[in-house]
């Protein structure tokens, strides 16, 4: 769960959707990252949490757990998608992965977490979604 809240630092939320997806861990000498993808319906596979620990963020474990999701999924499912807040650490990172902006949830951050959430200073308030084929 310390891993899982660094992607989504509300425990609660992270209990809406553990139960009903997959998790999977790169272990590499130790686990590095963590991902919990769940099937959103209509072929839509969705990245609900990727976290990488502090330590060995910036080394590829991201990446590499993405490339591994769409590997097992390909063929399965039409899309991939991600939600996330419309932070300059996030939405480059899935960009450069290959995802594109699809649409966007108003107010989620403020409407469903009990506290504001902030990332590299900046309040998140809406939900981007990014989507790549696969």
């Amino acid at each position: 769960m310390p891993l899982l809240l660094l992607a989504d630092e509300q425990e609660s939320m992270v209990a809406k959707y553990i139960g009903r997806g997959v998790m999977y861990a790169l272990d590499d000498g130790g686990v590095k990252a963590v991902c919990i993808v769940t099937d959103e319906g209509e072929g839509v596979l969705e990245i609900k949490n990727l976290a990488v620990a502090p330590a060995f963020r910036r080394r590829g474990y991201g990446r590499r757990m993405i490339a591994f999701i769409r590997g097992i999924y390909a063929g399965q499912y039409r899309f991939l998608q991600v939600g996330t807040g419309d932070s300059p650490l996030t939405i480059p990172f899935y960009e450069a992965c290959g995802f594109t902006r699809s649409h966007t949830v108003k107010n989620f951050f403020t409407e469903n977490y009990d506290h504001p959430i902030y990332e590299c200073g900046v309040r998140l308030t809406d939900m981007i979604y990014l989507r790549l084929e696969l």
